[in-house]
């Protein structure tokens, strides 16, 4: 629930995923995370509130959160990794492909991230993550993907290995997976078999490199800024470069990183 600017981040996600056509969205989360149901739930009190005291615009901007898509909530009862969150939604899923986001990654695009891929699988009926470069010394936060052969189109690879964190001298490429993938159903029996993995954990990218063993893996270099939430920095520039789309904010604030670059000038 960290907001950026005006809204908590999982807003910006469940936007992406309603603006690229889903209609039915299940958030997996923790203990502790009763504020997301809350903040995606209808407000009776708030809204009538609102409406007494003839805040119109504000009254809307609240039904609209609770009016964005079907939102469905579980539980991970253990913190046993991404890999264990996936598998807890087999039963909401069934046999259907599926997508993943996850909730550190906010992209700024002019197509939705999640859009992109989704027009992959529509035509090649396959698994795709969303990937960008990133420099070798960074590999080690990642998920990595290792390509095979040839570009297939612009940005689109077919993936030959994924290696869950490596260190840059053991990382196949510097394509790191991004917060978003095109799964299909298949992935719940090999979830179901997997051992932990790196951190302790089940890991996504090692269960997605099984199924890449029996069933095309595509990564596609998706158009777009990426945030990584959970970092500092990344959570500052993702609330600035959001900020400066803001008006009246884009004014205030040039104006006020004018007299922070004019006062370290003179520092």
């Amino acid at each position: 629930m960290l907001p950026i600017v005006d809204k908590p981040t999982i807003q910006y996600i469940v936007e992406e995923a309603v603006a690229s056509g889903i209609e039915d969205i299940l958030i997996v989360s923790g203990r502790g995370k009763r504020a997301i149901e809350d903040h995606f739930d209808k407000s009776y009190e708030l809204e009538e509130t609102l409406a007494a005291k003839e805040k119109w615009d504000m009254l809307e901007e609240v039904q609209g959160i609770s009016n964005l898509a079907n939102v469905h909530y579980i539980r991970q009862k253990e913190p046993k990794g991404l890999g264990h969150a996936i598998h807890c939604a087999r039963s909401f899923i069934g046999d259907e492909p599926f997508a993943v986001m996850l909730g550190d990654d906010v992209v700024q695009s002019e197509t939705p991230c999640l859009k992109q891929l989704m027009d992959v699988y529509e035509k090649y009926g396959c698994a795709v993550v969303g990937v960008q470069e990133v420099p070798r010394k960074e590999t080690s936060k990642y998920g990595i993907v290792g390509p095979k052969g040839e570009p297939l189109e612009k940005g689109l690879l077919d993936v030959e290995t994924l290696v869950e964190k490596p260190n840059p001298e053991e990382a196949p490429s510097g394509y790191a997976i991004m917060g978003r993938y095109i799964l299909t159903p298949e992935i719940f029996d090999i979830l179901s078999k997997e051992e932990i993995g790196a951190g302790g954990e089940i890991q996504l990218t090692d269960a997605i490199l099984r199924l890449n063993e029996f069933q095309r893996v595509l990564a596609y270099y998706f158009e777009g800024k990426r945030y990584d939430v959970g970092d500092k920095f990344g959570f500052i520039k993702a609330t600035i470069d959001l900020a400066l789309q803001r008006e009246p904010l884009r004014e205030e604030l040039v104006s006020y990183f004018r007299e922070i670059v004019e006062k370290e000038g003179h520092m």
